[in-house]
């Protein structure tokens, strides 16, 4: 299974992303940001695919001993630049949240760095510190006061939902790694305290938990986005309206080309595709995971590990929103939403798992084609 772990990933990762490249086609011409040009996203998409696609060779060709020696260059650059959302004219205010650079031609959240950086570090950590990694303060308390210079801008950002999702994959990888269970359970315990206690100061996101409890009532509110995906879904039933025949993305459902994208599926190509699009995430999730405990160090597992949690429950938590088993969050599902940054990391984590595979596996000559062709790629 380990030497076709990595192409059934791969094959995963390409059908999850020509999927949202066709569902980009159907449903983004109606999206008011389009400035009249019905392929403006699709456009923006596929030049963020070409950078994607050369960022995830950089990642497969170079050895995770170097992103184990520089951890901390990412780990600062993250937080510089997180930093400067909040600068003028670098920071630009969307929905009343900062979470985006102004590079002029492109925007880019830097947030979504922050995730490989935060990665980058716990791997290092738990690598570095095996032996103490048992202990409260040097396998608890120091990783997660230093994961906290990170996860406090993002915070500020007023992104929840990115701070709980690397919050909660630095806990993972915290446990694979040998933490404390007990320990990991009281700060799990502590963090959906406060988490809690922080949304219920924020009327915006109290307003969406509420919502939650009540759909119906706040459907023309808080809660018009899971509403109307709901009503996508129901309309789809198994078979679908039909690509492009879709009713919901006539500015019905918000945000239908990004994080409410998966409802489209559902409207669209119906339950058949939308079942295959989850089975696509467990192949990502099982084979990412095959490839990581195969990896040839300590670092390079929970490094791979951790790329497989990030990408995973960044799919379950969109998945859950959409389907209404979870508040609304805007986070965008991994491969199809439209956006170029996290498109850009996904992809880069990717790559990273490839790496671990061509250096863990050893029956080398055993590879597929495909790893034979990245192999010579990188001897060149």
């Amino acid at each position: 299974m380990h030497r076709n772990a990595i192409s059934i990933l791969l094959l995963s990762v390409a059908g999850l992303t020509a999927l949202g490249v066709i569902m980009l086609f159907s449903t983004s011409a109606f999206a008011q940001e389009s400035h009249g040009d019905i392929y403006f996203f699709v456009k923006r998409q596929v030049a963020w695919l070409g950078v994607a696609t050369v960022g995830a060779m950089v990642a497969a060709c170079i050895d995770t001993n170097w992103w184990k020696k520089t951890w901390w260059v990412f780990f600062a650059g993250a937080v510089v630049l997180l930093l400067l959302c909040f600068v003028s004219p670098f920071g630009q205010r969307i929905n009343g949240s900062s979470r985006w650079l102004n590079l002029g031609p492109v925007t880019f959240q830097p947030s979504e760095l922050a995730k490989v950086a935060a990665l980058f570090f716990v791997a290092w950590w738990y690598d570095r510190y095996e032996k103490q990694v048992g202990k409260f303060l040097p396998g608890i308390v120091f990783p997660l006061m230093i994961l906290g210079v990170l996860i406090v801008p993002i915070l500020c950002e007023v992104d929840l939902g990115t701070s709980a999702l690397v919050g909660v994959t630095a806990l993972t990888v915290m446990f694979v790694g040998g933490a404390g269970l007990r320990w990991l359970t009281l700060m799990s315990v502590v963090g959906l305290a406060g988490a809690f206690a922080l949304v219920s100061q924020i009327d915006e996101r109290m307003g969406r938990v509420l919502a939650f409890m009540h759909p119906e009532k706040f459907r023309l509110g808080e809660g018009l986005q899971q509403w109307q995906a709901l009503i996508a879904f129901g309309s789809g039933g198994l078979d679908g309206l039909g690509l492009g025949d879709g009713r919901q993305k006539f500015l019905y459902l918000p945000y239908a080309h990004t994080d409410f994208i998966f409802p489209m599926i559902g409207e669209e190509l119906g339950l058949r595709l939308t079942l295959l699009t989850v089975f696509g995430y467990l192949l990502v999730c099982l084979c990412g995971i095959i490839v990581a405990t195969n990896a040839r160090d300590r670092f390079g597992m929970l490094l791979g590990f951790g790329c497989v949690m990030m990408i995973s429950l960044q799919a379950v938590v969109n998945i859950a929103v959409t389907t209404s088993l979870m508040p609304n969050k805007g986070m965008p599902l991994p491969f199809i939403s439209f956006g170029g940054s996290n498109l850009a990391i996904c992809y880069f984590m990717i790559g990273i798992l490839v790496n671990i595979y061509r250096h863990g596996n050893p029956l080398a000559e055993n590879l597929a084609p495909a790893m034979r062709a990245i192999r010579s790629s990188c001897k060149l």
